[in-house]
């Protein structure tokens, strides 16, 4: 097992190093001018000029990529705003516990809401109940989640006048972003734990189980389900890190203070270094929940944990 962990946690390099690669081609070819943005349009030509040189900019692509890497690699330097000044990482931490708290509670929400209506839907199947999940999952599913947030905002916001259309600080102000961001999530949580328990269900020792007399509740929750969960449980991983990427269009629709919004806005303003900063450093949160993923499958099944030592 701890051979296992050093190995995945090894295999972390060369995948922040892609996503460090891809990002910084994009913006290096992405239109605009850095500079420009940080003088102005009246910059005299000499101003601007030196300001690349300050900034690095009048070196190769090749020059610019090796050196950013080396200041993360060597001094976990994220390097500094083009706009602000400030450093990078400041930036991300001051806006991360937002982008942190609206992921979390999603999944959350999504694997409370999502997990139950999949084994409601796997324990009736091909009944009115399970076609009426389904049909929910696959309207979440298909909602885009801008489009889902603007739908509450006019709804509880501007007709009810029930909920606060921006913010992050309340619970009032947490319900419509959560539920926005997770819609998505619960579909897919309850389909994929309606297959699972489908294929469970139709186990000889489930069958067993049923003709000793055992209880059907403890049947499908007690057995089936804990048998059900590897699957489920690499989805909501994986919807984690669909989730930090989702909270991008949720924190502008919503104006929160978080690590998406930061994005956006360095985005519109060629802010390389935060646009680099922010999307390794959600790569590098994502990486580390899909091991914890990893790691919690052997106490899910014990038979995992023995194939791994």
């Amino acid at each position: 097992m701890f051979q296992y962990i050093v190995k995945r946690i090894l295999w972390l390099f060369p995948i922040l190093l892609g996503v460090s690669f891809i990002v910084f081609t994009i913006m290096y070819l992405s239109p605009g001018d850095p500079v420009t943005m940080v003088l102005g349009e009246g910059a005299t030509p000499e101003q601007h000029d030196a300001m690349r040189v300050q900034m690095g900019l009048d070196r190769s692509f090749i020059e610019q990529f090796f050196h950013y890497i080396k200041n993360v690699v060597v001094e976990f330097d994220l390097g500094r705003s083009y706009v602000s000044g400030r450093v990078v990482m400041d930036e991300i931490l001051v806006r991360l516990p937002n982008t942190i708290k609206l992921s979390v509670w999603s999944v959350l929400f999504a694997s409370l809401i999502g997990i139950p209506l999949g084994v409601i839907s796997a324990s009736r199947p091909y009944s009115k109940v399970d076609n009426f999940v389904m049909f929910l999952s696959l309207v979440g599913v298909s909602m885009p989640t801008f489009w889902q947030a603007l739908l509450l905002i006019i709804l509880f916001t501007s007709t009810l006048g029930w909920l606060p259309a921006s913010g992050f600080d309340t619970w009032q102000q947490m319900i419509m972003p959560v539920f926005a961001l997770a819609s998505s999530s619960i579909g897919t949580i309850a389909r994929i734990t309606r297959s699972s328990m489908m294929d469970v269900l139709d186990q000889d020792y489930i069958r067993t189980a049923k003709a000793k007399g055992v209880n059907g509740s403890k049947v499908t929750f007690h057995h089936a389900l804990r048998n059900a969960l590897i699957p489920v449980v690499t989805v909501i991983g994986l919807q984690f890190g669909a989730l930090l990427g989702g909270a991008v269009l949720t924190e502008t629709v919503f104006s929160i203070n978080g690590i998406g919004t930061l994005m956006v806005n360095a985005i519109r303003t060629r802010d390389t270094m935060i646009v680099q900063g922010g999307v390794l450093f959600i790569a590098f949160i994502f990486t580390m929940v899909n091991l914890c993923v990893d790691i919690l499958y052997a106490y899910i099944d014990p038979r995992i944990k023995t194939s791994y030592d």
